[in-house]
């Protein structure tokens, strides 16, 4: 089944063709990442399936609704490079935040909270502010709260690109871990191809503007796997 489906996207800013007939499908429970360098349209792309601009042209159905009515549906959770948190919530209440707007029992609620931080190796740092917390872990707060209501699919967009190298490594590791307990469908940009993407589903590239995203050929580690 597929989760994602995109058929003849363009996107243009005024004079300028960000995209232009773009054709994508991703299933369920695929990793697939966008790779390219800054300013080839793959955060612009992920910004389209995400409702979070609009399409110039071409059709997107995610979750099979169109993008608007999957965000409402709450379908999907979003993931930027920096950490959008509130430094006045404690991390249990910043995951939380999700679930308090749809209206979750508290009990409920906070259940899911401690699910959440389990996932992603927080227990212990509940009361603690964002800004207590390294860069790594805000992120994985991040990551927890996206997470929280448990969406069909997951958007990352250069998600660990603002950290440093030795933590961003780290991180890409537990992501993986990460996706394969959740049982989300994800898709994240990069601008750079690390070792964990050997390990994905799919690994599109943007080749260069105006080409289909296409499939790279599988590594040595996909083919052993098959």
């Amino acid at each position: 089944m597929s989760v994602v489906e995109i058929s003849g996207v363009s996107k243009r800013f005024g004079a300028t063709t960000a995209l232009e007939g773009i054709e994508l499908e991703i299933g369920e429970r695929e990793f697939v990442s966008l790779i390219g360098p800054s300013g080839c349209g793959k955060s612009t792309l992920l910004r389209i399936i995400g409702d979070l601009i609009d399409p110039s042209g071409g059709k997107i159905v995610v979750n099979g609704k169109t993008a608007r009515q999957a965000r409402k549906d709450r379908d999907y959770g979003i993931i930027f490079q920096d950490p959008v948190l509130y430094d006045w919530r404690t991390v249990a209440k910043n995951v939380a935040l999700p679930l308090e707007m749809a209206r979750w029992p508290r009990q409920k609620r906070m259940a899911r909270v401690q699910t959440m931080l389990e996932l992603v190796e927080l227990t212990g740092f509940e009361n603690h502010r964002p800004w207590q917390l390294s860069g790594g872990m805000q992120q994985r707060v991040s990551i927890a709260r996206a997470l929280s209501f448990d969406p069909a699919l997951l958007l990352m967009d250069e998600p660990f690109g603002a950290l440093d190298e030795m933590t961003r490594e780290r991180l890409n590791m537990e992501l993986l871990r990460i996706w394969a307990a959740s049982g989300s469908t994800v898709t994240a940009t990069t601008r750079e191809e690390p070792r964990f993407f050997e390990l994905v589903t799919q690994v599109r590239e943007a080749l260069h503007l105006g080409h289909d995203l296409e499939r790279a050929a599988p590594t040595t580690s996909q083919q052993a796997g098959a």
